[in-house]
């Protein structure tokens, strides 16, 4: 238990230093950039990972009820994610704006993200879709904003669900994204390489931005209780 300082201000003592929050999800971040990198090389580079995943898209397009996998690679859409993300953002800076706003920033960056990302890499790789000539399919767009919205939505809004169902919130927000790829592979929008790329891209970005707005957040959180305690007046 901390002790008072000869003004009787509790909480002065600073606290044990921790390691940056980035230090600490730098090993996740390597694994996903590594991943990422060695699937784009496969597919750039013409490897033989690229034809395992050509031929299991080829059996894989067109299988499961058609319906439910229209419905799954919807998730992935603009018209859907980002009202659920905007939503979640709205809603923290309601309930907290003064002591969240960070993080409700990390949500919209990490979501910039993507379409800052994506769009180049779509064209510089230029690969031809498993039901088309087209090209630029990776990595995939609707699985990447997938994964930032539903993610970011679920690290808003944790704080505020009953305590039973604060721990499934991110792994409902993971289940989504795995149904928007389920779905854009079955239905032939993607081969399953576009779609494991862009999930271990997306997890590199949230893992960056999420560690440096809560390191962002809690710095001004210590900051702003510096100040009440330097305010306290001890017993007279």
């Amino acid at each position: 238990m901390r002790q008072p300082d000869p003004a009787g201000c509790f909480g002065t003592t600073p606290p044990v230093p921790k390691r940056p929050a980035l230090l600490r999800t730098l090993p996740a971040v390597v694994l996903c950039a590594a991943l990422f990198a060695l699937i784009t090389w496969q597919i750039a580079a013409d490897g033989p990972l690229r034809a395992l995943d050509e031929r299991a898209g080829r059996a894989l397009a067109g299988h499961g009820p058609r319906a439910l996998a229209e419905a799954l690679a919807d998730l992935g859409s603009a018209a859907i994610a980002l009202p659920v993300l905007a939503a979640a953002i709205a809603y923290t800076l309601l309930r907290d704006r003064a002591a969240r706003r960070y993080e409700a920033l990390g949500a919209v960056l990490a979501m910039a993200a993507v379409p800052a990302l994506v769009v180049p890499l779509k064209a510089l790789i230029d690969r031809p879709g498993p039901l088309t000539g087209a090209t630029g399919y990776y990595p995939s767009g609707h699985t990447a904003t997938a994964m930032a919205a539903y993610t970011g939505a679920a690290l808003l809004l944790g704080p505020y669900l009953p305590k039973a169902l604060r721990n499934a919130a991110l792994p409902a927000a993971g289940a989504l994204s795995l149904a928007t790829g389920v779905g854009l592979v079955l239905r032939g929008y993607h081969w399953p390489l576009d779609v494991i790329g862009s999930w271990c891209l997306c997890a590199a970005v949230l893992l960056i931005v999420s560690s440096g707005t809560r390191r962002i957040s809690s710095r001004c959180t210590r900051r702003s209780s510096g100040r009440t305690a330097a305010g306290c007046s001890g017993p007279s």
